[in-house]
C-alpha cells in the first residue's frame, strides 16, 4: 500500500523534497496549502506540509513532526501585500485563496495597527489593484510578481526596494519580526494524531532535506529556471528559510497561537 505525501509545489519547499524520490511505497500528491490541509483531515494524504494556522486550529486532530518547518526570520519575500496606498490607508483588500495562515497573519497585523479593513477572496494578480487597495499574494506568484517589479537585480539584499514600480510591497513576515523579534512558522509536516508516521518515511525526509540544503545552489537553479527569476535572487530567497523547527521557531509558533487566540499544544511525534 502506498504512503501518500502532500506537497505544495512552491520554491520555498523545494529544498525539502528536491532529492526525495517517489517509489518504495511513497507517492506525492501536489496541491496548494488550503487543499493539502483539507486532504490531510479527510484522509486523502497521510503526511503533509500543512499551514501553521490550520495545524493550530486542528491541534486535537493533528500532530507534527518534531524537527521540520517552513519558517523565516525577517523578510520572506513571498508572502506579500501589494498596495498602492500606504499601509495606514488600506480599507479593502483582495485575498489569496491558497493559504489560511497568510490571511490570518494579515488580519492580525492590520488589527494590531487599529485598521478596519474589508476583505474579498479573489483570484488574480496586480490587476486587482484597479479595484482594491491591496492584494495579498503568496508563494511563487508573490515572488515572481515582486521580481517583475524590479528594474534591476540588486547586488545586495539591503538594496532591494520596498516600493518597486510605484507599488508598496509589505512583507508580512518582516512586519511580524518587527513586532515580535521572532521567526514566523508558515508550515509544518503533520499527520493525523492517531496515525504516527513510519520511521522510514521520516528518515527519507531527513536525508532529502540534508541533500537539499547541502546542494542549495542546484535546487535554486532548478527553481529559478522554473519561475524565470534570477538565480542569485532565488539563492538568497532559499537561504532565508528555516527548515528544522528549532527553539526560536517553536517560540514564534507559540507567539502566533497566542496572537490569534489559539492554544499551542507543544506536542510532537517522537521519531
Amino acid at each position: 500500500m502506498s504512503y501518500i505525501l502532500g506537497v505544495p509545489r512552491y520554491a520555498n519547499t523545494a529544498p525539502l523534497y528536491h532529492f526525495l524520490e517517489e517509489g518504495e511505497g511513497l507517492v506525492f500528491r501536489y496541491g496548494v496549502p488550503t487543499e493539502l490541509n483539507r486532504w490531510l483531515l479527510e484522509g486523502e494524504v497521510d503526511l503533509s506540509l500543512v499551514s501553521s494556522y490550520f495545524y493550530l486550529k486542528n491541534a486535537d486532530r493533528l500532530r507534527p513532526l518534531p524537527d521540520f518547518s517552513v519558517a523565516d526570520l525577517g523578510p520572506v519575500y513571498s508572502v506579500n501585500l501589494f498596495h498602492r496606498k500606504p499601509w495606514s490607508e488600506l480599507r479593502h483588500i483582495a485575498l489569496t485563496t491558497e493559504s489560511a495562515t497568510s490571511v490570518r497573519l494579515l488580519h492580525y497585523l492590520l488589527e494590531r495597527d487599529g485598521l478596519e479593513v474589508r476583505y474579498t477572496h479573489e483570484q488574480g494578480g496586480l490587476e486587482l489593484l484597479e479595484r482594491y487597495d491591496g492584494v495579498l499574494l503568496i508563494g511563487d506568484r508573490a515572488l515572481s510578481t515582486y521580481v517583475g517589479l524590479l528594474s534591476i537585480v540588486p547586488e545586495s539584499v539591503h538594496q532591494i526596494p520596498v516600493q518597486p514600480g510605484g507599488v508598496f510591497v509589505s512583507d508580512l513576515s518582516m512586519r511580524w519580526f518587527t513586532h515580535t523579534r521572532l521567526p514566523f512558522v508558515f508550515a509544518v509536516w503533520a499527520t493525523r494524531s492517531h496515525e504516527p508516521p513510519p520511521a522510514e518515511v521520516v528518515r527519507r525526509l531527513r536525508v532529502a532535506r540534508s541533500l537539499g540544503l547541502g546542494n542549495l545552489a542546484a535546487v535554486a537553479g532548478t527553481e529559478a529556471q522554473r519561475l524565470n527569476v534570477p538565480e542569485r535572487l532565488m539563492q538568497h530567497y532559499l537561504w532565508n528559510f528555516r527548515y528544522h523547527l528549532e527553539a526560536p521557531d517553536r517560540l514564534g509558533l507559540e507567539a502566533f497561537a497566542s496572537a490569534v487566540g489559539l492554544r499551542y499544544p507543544n506536542c510532537f511525534w517522537e521519531v
